[in-house]
């Protein structure tokens, strides 16, 4: 079986574009077979933009992790535009379909083709953004949520967008375990939006108390 999450690029194409409202902002994208929701945007990315939009701006440096054919990315750079936002994907047919896609909706974002982060190694960011692939496999959609930690800067933030049914309440548990917090800040239609922020170490909060003198 062919997944969105593979190297596709031998399946037959049936390129379409799709158009999205959000904002104040109309997008059009350019989809195919063999890609993650290739018919419409999924309620899930739509709900993690929404949630982004309310309690943003996001930050300087933006990783959108597991872009598929980048409606996540190229919403939030014309939401966030004094942000740099990378686009990562393993997937071939999908990354070539993000950079024409920002092409076609003239934003400037960094595309790379990454399994996890191996395709920004050396890098860290001020919010890293996913709608994980789930059928990939718990160890897959895992290493995005523990990887994530080293990859943002102090002070940087985790969100994800996952379905109740496709293990949220254990999403949850597990990023707690690496960043110490994880909060739901929203629900809607079986999907949960978990956020998490890399809070200062145990020896930068001593550094921070003395300086202020409130230790």
């Amino acid at each position: 079986m062919n997944h969105y999450f593979t190297d596709n690029r031998h399946l037959a194409q049936n390129r379409k574009e799709i158009t999205f409202r959000f904002s104040c902002f109309t997008c059009r994208f350019i989809t195919d077979n063999g890609v993650f929701c290739k018919d419409h945007v999924d309620a899930g990315s739509q709900l993690l933009l929404e949630t982004i939009e309310r309690h943003g701006p996001l930050g300087e440096r933006v990783l959108d992790l597991g872009c598929g054919y980048g409606t996540i990315g190229i919403v939030l750079k014309k939401l966030y535009p004094n942000s740099a936002v990378t686009m990562a994907e393993i997937n071939p047919r999908s990354l070539e379909l993000a950079q024409e896609n920002a092409q076609r909706n003239e934003v400037e974002v960094r595309c790379v083709h990454s399994d996890v982060y191996s395709g920004v190694e050396g890098n860290t960011f001020t919010d890293i953004v996913t709608n994980p692939p789930i059928r990939a496999g718990k160890d897959v959609v895992y290493r995005m949520f523990d990887e994530a930690y080293a990859h943002l800067e102090t002070g940087g933030r985790l969100w994800v967008v996952i379905r109740k049914q496709q293990g949220a309440p254990s999403a949850k548990k597990r990023i707690h375990e690496t960043f110490q917090n994880c909060e739901i800040l929203a629900r809607s239609k079986g999907y949960y939006i978990l956020f998490a922020q890399k809070l200062l170490t145990l020896r930068e909060n001593v550094t921070f108390c003395e300086k202020v003198n409130k230790c």
